[in-house]
């Protein structure tokens, strides 16, 4: 995982993501997921481009069940922006980086 890339888990969502005063995007995902890893680069670039300016990371859904049964992930990879402590946009499935990029830039 990159360095600007946050480890997101039960212990420190409410802290790292709800409480957050900048937006701050969470990748559910789990290491045996093919479409989770397809979509790691992209995030990994999100990290760079957006750094300062939204936190970005990841939350293994396996090692970390409450934080995904309280926010209803049902498939990975969810990838879900969070502003001010609530759900502001939700992507399911591999997203392309432009989508991505478009909320950011609305959101930021």
């Amino acid at each position: 995982m990159a360095d600007n890339v946050i480890e997101f888990t039960d212990a420190n969502f409410q802290s790292e993501v709800i409480d957050s005063g900048e937006p701050v995007l969470v990748d559910f995902w789990a290491p045996w997921c093919g479409p989770c890893k397809l979509i790691a680069p992209t995030i990994e670039e999100l990290a760079g481009d957006y750094d300062g300016k939204v936190r970005i990371g990841k939350l293994n859904t396996d090692d970390n069940p409450q934080t995904a049964s309280s926010h209803q992930i049902s498939a990975i990879p969810t990838v879900m922006l969070f502003k001010g402590g609530e759900v502001v946009e939700r992507f399911v499935g591999v997203t392309p980086k432009e989508k991505f990029v478009a909320s950011l830039d609305q959101h930021v």
